[in-house]
């Protein structure tokens, strides 16, 4: 039980990480969205924590905000 705790933690910083980089850049979820060519959908679902994004969006989202990938895990 306390992995399964710790995997929805990490989902959560993540989450909340999204917003916050996004809130820092003035950008609306469709924008980011745009930028990284998906559906504004699929932005929200990662921003909510029902799904999650694949290796090379994760890429994509760390070019979109300027920071390292660890920095989109809050590590």
């Amino acid at each position: 039980m306390e992995k399964k705790n710790k995997v929805a933690g990490n989902k959560t910083k993540f989450c909340n990480r999204l917003k916050t980089l996004r809130f820092e850049k003035s950008y609306k979820q469709e924008d980011v969205a745009k930028k990284l060519g998906i559906p504004p959908s699929t932005y929200a679902n990662w921003e909510q924590g029902r799904t999650e994004p694949s290796i090379e969006d994760i890429y994509k989202l760390s070019e979109v905000f300027n920071v390292d990938a660890n920095e989109l895990f809050d590590i």
